[in-house]
């Protein structure tokens, strides 16, 4: 359940940038039963067009075109890997090579629909990525995609053997509460249980840069949401 409005971070005449909190669809699925983020801007702006997607469980930055001749435009800019994609991730543990590139070729799994896995019939896919900080159980990781496959960080951190935390498909689904690293925790007396602090997919998409169709570069940037900032400061404190 969305919890959070997304927020407008620039819109003009040719395409609308949203910041996108986690638990809402890009586009509608299959099914059509969940209300989505484009569904959501169709009320708003009538005509709207997929430039690409996030998962669900991802926040942060997200491009829909409005007319026809910038879907075309934007959407070419993606496959042609001339946008710069950055976003950051809370992954669990600390990959021992601070800065690499992962170049895994990423299929669908056959016998389970809706998860992709590392495969040589699969489509090439790379992503750098960069440790920023280190906490021990877990660190905060800079990636950039230069690839814009299914679940593509999520599988290659789970390749890495440092997969982004509370992850369901791919690594550990299980929430972070603040007890599971903070020694003689106690609850407060209004609590029953203990509140996780992070409870979704700790992965956001942080920045994005590209140009648009009349020659204009934008770098626009998403700053990182609350439940991942209150995680990273409880570790921060404990380092």
């Amino acid at each position: 359940m969305v919890k959070i409005a997304p927020e407008i971070l620039l819109e003009n005449d040719h395409f609308v940038v949203l910041n996108k909190p986690s638990g809402l669809l890009s586009i509608p699925d299959r099914e059509g039963k969940e209300f989505s983020l484009k569904q959501m801007l169709q009320e708003k702006y009538g005509q709207i067009f997929t430039v690409h997607r996030l998962d669900r469980d991802t926040s942060g930055i997200i491009v829909f075109a409005r007319d026809e001749e910038t879907h075309k435009f934007l959407s070419k800019a993606f496959e042609e890997r001339t946008v710069e994609k950055y976003y950051q991730g809370i992954v669990n543990g600390v990959p021992p090579i601070k800065q690499k590139t992962v170049n895994e070729p990423i299929a669908e799994n056959m016998t389970k629909r809706g998860v992709m896995l590392i495969h040589q019939r699969g489509k090439q896919s790379i992503t750098d990525y960069e440790v920023l900080e280190e906490f021990g159980k877990f660190s905060l990781v800079q990636f950039r995609i230069h690839t814009g496959r299914t679940h593509q960080i999520r599988v290659h951190m789970q390749h890495e053997g440092h997969p982004i935390v509370v992850d369901e498909l791919y690594g550990d689904p299980k929430p972070i509460l603040v007890s599971s690293f903070k020694r003689n925790y106690n609850l407060s007396k209004s609590e029953e249980e203990e509140k996780p602090i992070l409870g979704r997919l700790g992965l956001h998409a942080a920045r994005l840069q590209f140009t648009d169709a009349q020659g204009v570069s934008y770098n626009i940037e998403a700053p990182l949401p609350k439940d991942m900032r209150a995680l990273l400061q409880q570790l921060r404190k404990r380092k």
